[in-house]
């Protein structure tokens, strides 16, 4: 199907023009957020294959884009659009699927853009999960050489790790692979020059601005600084995938044993992570 750029464009200029006229008239927030809001920019999209497109809101790693992106993905979800089939959240962009017989580029294009526009509304529920996590030695190898290449010592890095609270921003790479936002400015590091081709399941790892939990084992980049029990995918578990986009996550020090005993209870089927009162 051909792109009417042209169209898009001129789509893009109203919409910009128009959104706050018909955000009034969807919803009604409360008047203190009203203020608050700022204009929203519209976001980028582009064309991925002849049944997709990517609603890209910022080229760079942010929290702000990122919380646009779950919000137009819970907007997709709640608001259905006929010829949609799938959306897909990441750090930055939306990838929405659709069927061309059903919807085409131009109009899915202008529904896409509407919806983006809205206003984020402000969270009001949110699932907190207390991850444990066993540090260093065999079960987080670079932990030393990370605490050397800070200036610090292992039991700081891990009290900064611990100390921080994150929020995942996706999931992706394998399943259950949660990367969390939130990492603290002093433990943000290059990733390692020569990644491993193999690294356990249920890594605790930090790369670049991120920190995140490996599901399953698998190739990495990331500094290993431990391992969690937790099981974020786990097929014959209801749920399958245990954290979402948007969860909050924390992580508590557990000695080796305590990990070991735990490992059995999630092999068996059990969370092992706790969902905190939100």
């Amino acid at each position: 199907m051909p792109i009417n750029l042209l169209n898009l464009q001129d789509h893009l200029r109203e919409a910009n023009s128009t959104a706050a006229q018909n955000t009034l008239e969807v919803i009604d927030p409360p008047k203190s957020y009203e203020a608050m809001a700022a204009p929203l920019s519209p976001p980028r999209l582009l064309p991925s294959g002849d049944s997709a497109i990517t609603v890209e809101f910022s080229r760079n790693i942010d929290d702000a884009a990122n919380q646009r992106v779950l919000a137009l993905d819970r907007s997709l979800a709640r608001e259905t659009i006929a010829g949609v089939t799938e959306s897909v959240p990441t750090y930055r962009s939306l990838l929405v699927h659709y069927d061309p017989l059903q919807i085409g580029f131009d109009a899915l294009c202008e529904k896409l853009v509407a919806l983006a526009l809205l206003p984020v509304p402000p969270a009001t529920k949110t699932r907190r999960w207390r991850v444990p996590v066993v540090y260093g030695g065999e079960h987080g190898i670079d932990l030393e050489d990370v605490a050397k290449a800070l200036n610090t010592t292992p039991d700081d890095i891990v009290a900064r790790h611990v100390a921080g609270s994150y929020r995942v921003a996706m999931i992706g790479f394998t399943p259950g692979w949660s990367y969390l936002s939130g990492l603290d400015t002093s433990l943000q590091m290059p990733r390692r020059q020569n990644p491993r081709l193999l690294t356990p399941a249920g890594t605790i790892s930090i790369g670049g601005v991120q920190t995140g939990v490996q599901c399953l084992a698998g190739p990495s980049g990331w500094h290993l600084l431990g391992r969690t029990a937790v099981r974020t995918y786990q097929l014959h578990r209801d749920p399958t995938f245990l954290l979402e986009p948007g969860d909050q996550v924390t992580f508590a020090a557990v000695d080796a044993k305590t990990f070991a005993e735990q490992d059995r209870a999630a092999e068996a089927g059990e969370i092992v992570a706790e969902l905190m009162a939100s």
